[in-house]
């Protein structure tokens, strides 16, 4: 467990989340969800989280570990044809994870996820949270098009507004 690690997320206070995501950029993301997924049949969900605290925190959680929980706990991984994908953001450390389902997973892979976390980062980086989290949900709806596309309406098994710990 890093001491700088620990000082960056007790220090990163939730008003930074809510300066690079306020009410009208999580809206923005909400529309661009709902939008990726009248093309395909899959469930995607933004995640973003400020900082990890308490037991998180102090067992030295990966930002991939936290993603995991999390998708486990919103139940991505209840989709009739196993296709959720959760889009994680953990601000603190800057860091995205994409965790998706055994149907997805299997034909996207580890590297189809990592260019689309890389590209997401580099926009995080440069300031850019709302570009940032739309092309990455853009990206994640067209691998799900490609594997998974919508056939006649089916039901939203998931809801599409992005969680905000």
């Amino acid at each position: 467990m890093g001491i700088a690690r620990i000082g960056k997320h007790l220090l990163h206070h939730r008003w930074w989340q809510r300066r690079y995501f306020p009410p009208a950029v999580l809206a923005a993301i909400e529309a661009a969800i709902k939008a990726g997924e009248t093309t395909h049949s899959g469930q995607v969900r933004f995640v973003v989280e400020g900082a990890l605290d308490g037991a998180p925190l102090f067992r030295d959680q990966s930002a991939h570990d936290r993603a995991l929980d999390i998708f486990g706990q919103l139940r991505i991984w209840d989709t009739a044809h196993n296709n959720g994908v959760l889009i994680y953001l953990l601000l603190a450390d800057r860091n995205v994870e994409i965790v998706a389902d055994r149907g997805i997973d299997a034909k996207v892979g580890t590297a189809g996820w990592e260019k689309i976390c890389t590209a997401m980062e580099a926009d995080f980086r440069a300031r850019n949270f709302e570009a940032g989290a739309i092309k990455g949900i853009e990206a994640v709806s067209r691998e799900l098009a490609a594997h998974f596309p919508k056939q006649g309406p089916g039901p939203n098994e998931l809801p599409d507004a992005p969680v905000v710990i």
